[in-house]
C-alpha cells in the first residue's frame, strides 16, 4: 500500500489515496525504479561506508543477520526482521546469542553463507587496520564463534538491553571465501577494486562514476525474488536538475524534497509525496571553553544564564515555520521524535524576549542606547557563528537568528565556509558557536558519542565540550534500561537536564520528504532507512513504461 500524507503550506496540497492490495507471485515482478541522488557511493565495502548512497547500495547488496523493524525498537529482539538468520536462541544468562543461518542463503557467486562468514565479519569490523565506524558499537561483544557451519554464536562481555541490536544489525555480513585471504590492512584497498559479492536480493550490475550506478534483482533468492528488476541511482549534483528529472519522468524517486518544490509536484500531478519522521536535528552549538585558552571557560558561553538568555530571545517556532512550513518541527534536544524512547513532554526554554532582556540586564550586559549592542565593561556582547555554505537551511536560519538577536542587543556575526573548513574548525574546537546538525541512526545511542563528558575531550564529537555528570548518568541509565518505559523515562531526565543547561539552541528537526512516481507502490518505510524494503515495492503491469521492460538479468 502506498503511503499518503497531507501537507499544509499556504493551502492544503493532497495526494489522493489509492489502496491496492499487493499482487501475488510473478505478477508483481518487473520494472525499474530510478532514484535521483546527489553523489556517488563513497564505497561498496560495508565497513568503509559512511555516506547515504553507499548505505543504500550496500544494504541491498549485503544482508544483516536481522534488521530493525519499522517501529525502530532496539531493546531486546522484538520487532526485528529476519534476514540471514532464520532464527536465534539466547543463552540462559543472556551472555550469548546463537544465530541460525538460513539454509538457503547463498553468496551471489554460489557458495553457502556460513557461520564462518559471520565470525570473519566481526573480525573485520573490529580490526583497527580496517577502521570501521561501526567498531565502537561492537565493543560489548567479546567474540563470535562458529558452533557449526549454520550457527554463529556471539559472546558478550556484559548484558545490555541493545546487545541483540549490536549483534544482528550493526554488521553487514561479508564473504570470507573472497576476502578471508586478504591482509586486514589491505582490505579497504582490495575491496574497492573488486565487484562486491553479497547475499542480498540485488547485485551491483553497473557503476559509472559521476553518472549512475545500478542494482539488478537476482532471479532466485532464498527470501524471494525482489519485485523490481532494477534499481538505478542517477547522479545529479544540483537539486533543481534532480527535480527536473523527476518532473520529466526520467526519475521515479527523489528523497530530499524541499518545501518550495512541493507546489511544482502538486501541479504536475505525476508524483506522490511521502513524509516520514526525520532522523536529523539542527542546532546552534555553543563552545563552553575558550578557543584560545581551552583550560578556561568561554568568556561568554561559560555562563549558563547567558546561554539561556540567548535561547529566550529566539522565536524558534516562527523561524521554523518561515523556513519549512509543516515540513519540520522545532527540535526538542539532542534526539528526534522518531525514536520510541523520545518523550516530547520535555519542558523547553520558551521564546520570551522580555525575560531575555531582564536576564541580560542582570548579567550586567546593558544597552548604551536603544537598539544598540549591549556592553559590559566596555566590551560588546558579540560572537561569531560558523555556518557551512553547503546547508541552505542553516544559512537561512542564521540570518533570521542574527536579526532576532540584534533586537535583543546581541551581535551575532555569521562566518560562512565550505564544509571541509567547517568540520575542521569543529574538530579543533576553534569557534564561538557553530550551526551544526547530526544525522542519527536506528538507535538513540549516538547521544553518548555526541553530548556526554567522555566525548568532550579532544578527538570526541562533543565539540562544544558540554559536561554534566548528572546528564551522563541519565544517558547511561537510559541506554542500559531493560524496558522501553524505563529507557524513555531516563532519556526524559537526560534531555531535560541538557535543555535546561542550554549548551545549544535546539533549532529544527526536518521531516524526510520523498517524492515517488505514482505508478510505484510502496510498503511501510522505516524512518532511518526508507530504502530497506525497496525489493518489495512494485509497479502494476498496466502502468509500466519503456524502461520497465529491461530484464533483471
Amino acid at each position: 500500500m502506498t503511503v499518503r500524507i497531507l501537507f499544509t503550506l499556504s493551502t492544503i496540497l493532497f495526494v489522493a489515496c489509492r489502496d491496492e492490495s499487493h499482487p501475488a507471485g510473478k505478477s508483481a515482478h518487473g520494472g525499474t525504479i530510478v532514484i535521483a541522488t546527489t553523489s556517488d557511493p563513497d564505497a561498496f565495502f560495508p565497513p568503509a561506508v559512511l555516506g547515504m548512497e553507499g548505505r543504500q547500495a550496500t544494504e541491498l547488496i549485503y544482508e544483516y543477520l536481522a534488521d530493525v523493524g519499522v517501529a525502530m525498537n532496539t531493546i531486546g529482539d522484538s520487532g526485528f526482521v529476519k534476514q540471514l538468520a532464520s532464527g536465534w536462541s539466547w543463552g540462559r544468562d543472556s551472555m550469548t546469542i546463537a544465530f541460525h543461518i538460513h539454509p538457503g542463503a547463498r553468496w551471489h557467486d554460489g557458495p553457502r553463507v556460513t557461520a564462518r562468514d559471520v565470525a570473519f565479519s566481526f573480525r573485520v569490523y573490529t580490526n583497527p587496520s580496517v577502521a570501521s565506524d561501526v567498531a565502537s558499537s561492537l565493543s560489548d561483544i567479546d567474540s563470535v564463534t562458529a558452533a557449526d557451519s549454520a550457527t554463529a554464536v556471539f559472546w558478550f562481555s556484559r548484558r545490555t538491553p541493545r546487545q541483540f541490536y549490536d549483534a544482528a544489525s550493526q554488521m553487514l555480513i561479508l564473504p570470507s571465501h573472497i576476502l578471508g585471504a586478504v591482509r586486514m590492512d589491505s582490505l579497504r584497498t582490495v575491496a574497492a577494486r573488486q565487484q562486491p559479492v553479497g547475499s542480498g536480493r540485488f547485485r551491483l550490475a553497473l557503476q559509472k562514476a559521476g553518472s549512475r550506478f545500478e542494482l539488478r534483482a537476482l532471479d532466485k533468492h532464498y527470501r524471494g525474488r525482489a519485485n523490481p528488476d532494477r534499481v538505478v541511482w542517477t547522479i545529479t549534483p544540483e537539486y533543481q536538475s534532480a527535480v527536473t528529472r523527476l518532473l520529466g519522468g526520467e526519475a521515479d524517486v527523489f528523497p530530499t524534497i524541499r518545501r518550495e518544490t512541493i507546489p511544482q509536484l502538486a501541479a504536475k500531478g505525476n508524483v506522490n509525496v511521502v513524509s516520514l519522521p526525520g532522523m536529523d536535528y539542527a542546532f546552534m552549538q555553543f563552545n563552553l571553553r575558550n578557543p584560545a585558552e581551552p583550560q578556561r571557560p568561554h568568556p561568554l558561553f561559560g555562563s549558563r544564564d547567558l546561554r539561556r538568555a540567548i535561547t529566550l530571545a529566539l522565536d524558534r517556532e516562527s523561524m521554523v515555520k518561515n523556513l519549512f512550513d509543516t515540513l519540520a518541527m522545532v527540535s526538542i534536544g539532542p534526539t528526534v521524535r522518531a525514536y520510541p524512547t523520545t518523550d516530547t513532554s520535555v519542558a523547553q526554554i520558551p521564546y520570551d524576549p522580555k525575560t531575555a532582556e531582564r536576564l541580560l540586564d542582570s548579567l550586567r550586559w546593558r544597552r548604551p542606547n536603544p537598539g544598540g549592542t549591549r556592553l559590559k565593561n566596555g566590551v560588546p556582547l558579540r560572537f561569531d557563528v560558523i555556518v557551512p555554505v553547503s546547508s541552505m537551511s542553516r544559512m537561512r536560519i542564521a540570518v533570521l537568528m542574527q536579526e532576532q538577536l540584534r533586537q535583543a542587543g546581541v551581535d551575532m556575526r555569521i562566518e560562512q565556509m565550505d564544509y571541509t573548513a567547517f568540520s575542521a574548525r569543529q574538530s579543533e574546537r576553534s569557534f564561538d558557536a557553530a550551526l551544526a546538525s547530526w544525522h542519527l541512526g536506528s538507535s538513540p545511542g549516538a547521544i553518548r558519542e555526541t553530548w556526554t563528558s567522555a566525548a568532550a575531550n579532544k578527538g570526541g564529537l562533543n565539540y562544544g565540550q558540554y559536561r554534566n555528570a548528572a546528564f551522563d548518568a541519565a544517558v547511561d541509565s537510559a541506554l542500559n534500561a531493560r524496558s522501553m518505559a524505563a529507557s524513555r523515562e531516563y532519556f526524559r531526565r537526560a534531555n531535560q537536564l541538557i535543555v535546561d543547561d542550554a549548551p545549544a539552541v535546539w533549532l529544527y528537526e526536518p521531516r524526510t520528504v520523498i517524492a515517488i512516481e505514482r505508478r510505484i507502490r510502496t510498503t511501510p518505510m522505516r524512518p532511518s532507512a526508507w530504502w530497506l524494503d525497496i525489493g518489495s515495492w512494485w509497479i502494476p503491469p498496466s502502468e509500466r513504461i519503456g524502461r520497465d521492460g529491461v530484464p533483471g538479468g
